[in-house]
């Protein structure tokens, strides 16, 4: 519940779908316990809101700041995100994104929150551990990067993030492209970038929990050739309705440069008054057309390391194929 006495009322924004109880019991006295605590926390049940209001009723024992807004109907997590963030108030000064099954440390938007006095969206970084609590990283190593840099590759974690209210106004309704790569946290990020700017901060401010039920896990940056075609197989079934070869091109073009393609004309739209900025991303996501501009931004982004070497392949394949499919 709202605290008017106090200054920098927010609203944290959780997905749940079939959560592990004990991490998500963990997750939620995690942001109970934060130092700053003028805030409500909208719990979107992506399914079965009876068990998981239950749930949280007995684990914060009627703290009146958590409110959970389940719903029967299944949407996944881009959906579920999208939909909690419809019931944010208008009251709200900030927004912050949450998984049901990390940890968030005290402070942590206490450090995050102050950002916003100069950007759209400040994030942080995170310790890589298991459930079991087996550090796999001692950070998750986010960096600042161009936004033609982070169009090609996120650096933004939402549940590391918290953004502006005003920013929500740009934001929905999210983009649709029938992808894997359709993500609420990239485009959260890319939106930030064009507003006021979206800052990474070098500060550890929670746990990133590594398990098998992981929607989106920490990427890896290994390349396996077989693994990679049985992948495009078993996407082109899900999202083209094939698996032949030109359902497999059709996932290849959207996998990147489709979906950094959608983004780029929905920011368009969505930011008419930031045609500057913007002009050089419409380049990178024109097809068949600026390949110089391209080839330096896919270079120039590889080199620096803000994008994987495979990740600049998939989107120049994508770029590649773009005119012949469209």
């Amino acid at each position: 519940m709202k605290d008017p006495a106090q200054k920098g009322f927010g609203v944290i924004a959780l997905a749940a779908y079939k959560p592990d109880w004990e991490l998500f019991r963990r997750q939620l006295q995690s942001i109970r316990d934060q130092s700053h605590h003028n805030f409500t926390c909208l719990i979107s049940a992506d399914g079965g809101h009876d068990e998981i209001r239950a749930f949280v009723d007995e684990t914060l024992k009627g703290d009146t700041r958590f409110e959970v807004i389940g719903f029967q109907e299944r949407l996944g997590f881009y959906g579920n995100f999208e939909r909690v963030l419809e019931h944010v108030p208008a009251d709200a000064e900030w927004i912050a994104l949450s998984d049901q099954d990390d940890y968030w440390y005290p402070d942590k938007l206490e450090t995050l929150l102050p950002c916003l006095s100069k950007y759209s969206l400040a994030s942080g970084q995170a310790r890589v551990v298991t459930s079991k609590g087996t550090v796999l990283a001692e950070s998750t190593k986010r960096c600042n990067v161009p936004s033609s840099h982070l169009l090609l590759d996120n650096q933004i974690t939402g549940g590391l993030s918290v953004f502006r209210r005003e920013l929500l106004d740009s934001v929905l309704p999210f983009p649709r492209l029938s992808n894997p790569s359709e993500n609420h946290d990239h485009w959260i990020g890319l939106c930030a970038a064009i507003a006021n700017g979206a800052y990474i901060a070098d500060k550890i401010v929670q746990d990133y929990i590594q398990h098998g039920g992981n929607v989106l896990g920490e990427p890896g940056r290994r390349f396996n050739l077989s693994q990679s075609i049985d992948n495009l197989r078993r996407m082109g079934l899900k999202y083209e309705g094939a698996g032949n070869l030109a359902a497999l091109l059709r996932v290849t073009m959207n996998i990147k440069f489709g979906w950094s393609r959608c983004m780029v004309l929905e920011l368009r739209n969505r930011f008419p008054h930031h045609m500057e900025t913007l002009e050089p991303l419409l380049e990178i996501v024109a097809p068949g057309r600026y390949w110089f501009r391209k080839l330096a931004v896919l270079g120039s982004a590889v080199t620096s390391k803000h994008v994987s070497l495979p990740s600049a392949m998939t989107f120049a394949a994508g770029a590649a194929l773009a005119p012949v499919l469209h």
